[in-house]
């Protein structure tokens, strides 16, 4: 009761609150700002306007939860927050979460990716984050965004369309579904997996609150994907949280042309962001040294890869269309008549050239580019 009553007084992030109550139960600030106890006066004057009983009955009434550190559904991970850094005057471990939803939110979090990115993102910022959300999801991980817009709604819609699980943490209340054309959205992944706040029903967003919730999506995952991001995006705080953390900060490459990459690649040039372009090295990126490795790019094999010199040479000496005797070949090629016609005969054998009266020729279907 005292945790819910003060997750309505207390700012998110609150820096003083942090200094001011270190090492305190928090029933004992519950009690001081009852009693309101000199130096309190900031949050006590907050207290007229505070019922933490009708907050968790109005919880109840729409299918929330309030979960507080100890409870089983906690996730311990976020406790990191109690010795991360300080970023945008925001810090600490947030006095409880008010959950909707039907998912197990420290089972969800276990295994789960922050995607992040640009509210003005482009098509190729949106279809980026979809695919990536959706191949993450296959693989069994939980996506975790602020379900704002751009980034952050298509990595949710992503998660959906793999039936996947996604997590929005908001900036307000569960029950104030924020941006409203997301409220659709956001109903949707209340339903099939999770709203998260700190902030109790009813509160509404404001900036400092978005960059505080920030850390909360920094801290609950195993690393934060930035998909598209100007140098001043919001998701760069998000990056900064993952930093201060401990946990992978991973950026996703754009058009040089593109303003809003532009915090992405700082990320990866500036601030040692590993560089992704797929679900596999997301996954590489977030696993234990050594496991679940990407494999390298490589183009398709062709039958002209496992040639030895001097069939290459012969090949490439082959006409396309008009046939050619073999003294002509083993002159184009370089090499002794013999060793041009044991090389014919070869690649005969593998189908890349064939003989007419007049002389030899590419077959019709190995015509080699000129770098073969």
């Amino acid at each position: 009761m005292a945790r819910a009553g003060l997750s309505r007084v207390v700012e998110p992030g609150d820096l003083k609150a942090l200094k001011m109550f270190d090492g305190v139960a928090a029933s004992e600030v519950w009690e001081m700002l009852l009693r309101k106890s000199r130096g309190t006066e900031r949050w006590s004057a907050r207290l007229a306007e505070v019922e933490p009983e009708r907050d968790l009955e109005r919880a109840a009434a729409m299918g929330a939860r309030f979960v507080i550190p100890g409870d089983d559904e906690w996730p311990e991970q976020i406790d990191v927050l109690a010795e991360a850094g300080q970023l945008t005057r925001r810090a600490g471990v947030p006095f409880g979460l008010w959950v909707r939803g039907p998912v197990n939110l420290r089972q969800a979090l276990e295994r789960s990716v922050a995607m992040v990115g640009a509210r003005a993102s482009s098509s190729y910022g949106e279809h980026v984050a979809a695919e990536l959300s959706s191949g993450m999801a296959d693989n069994g991980f939980t996506i975790v965004s602020g379900g704002a817009f751009g980034i952050d709604a298509a990595a949710h819609r992503g998660a959906l369309a793999a039936s996947g699980v996604t997590i929005a943490v908001l900036a307000s209340g569960v029950d104030v579904l924020y941006p409203r054309r997301n409220s659709a959205l956001l109903s949707r992944i209340s339903e099939q997996g999770l709203v998260v706040s700190e902030l109790p029903p009813g509160c509404s967003p404001t900036r400092l609150r978005f960059l505080s919730r920030n850390r909360l999506i920094a801290a609950g995952t195993l690393g934060v994907v930035v998909i598209e991001a100007a140098v001043r995006s919001g998701a760069l705080n998000s990056a900064g949280w993952a930093e201060q953390c401990g946990r992978a900060v991973l950026a996703v490459p754009g058009p040089i042309t593109s303003r809003m990459s532009e915090g992405s690649h700082l990320l990866v040039r500036e601030r040692g962001a590993v560089l992704v372009t797929n679900v596999a090295e997301i996954i590489e990126a977030l696993s234990p040294l050594g496991t679940h490795l990407a494999p390298h790019p490589a183009a398709p094999s062709t039958p002209h890869d496992h040639l030895d010199h001097d069939l290459r040479r012969t090949l490439d000496a082959v006409p396309v269309i008009n046939p050619a005797p073999a003294t002509r070949i083993a002159i184009s090629a370089g090499l002794d008549l013999a060793t041009t016609q044991e090389c014919l005969e070869t690649l005969a054998d593998l189908a890349l050239v064939e003989y007419e009266e007049s002389g030899w020729r590419l077959a019709p279907t190995a015509h080699p580019s000129p770098t073969a």
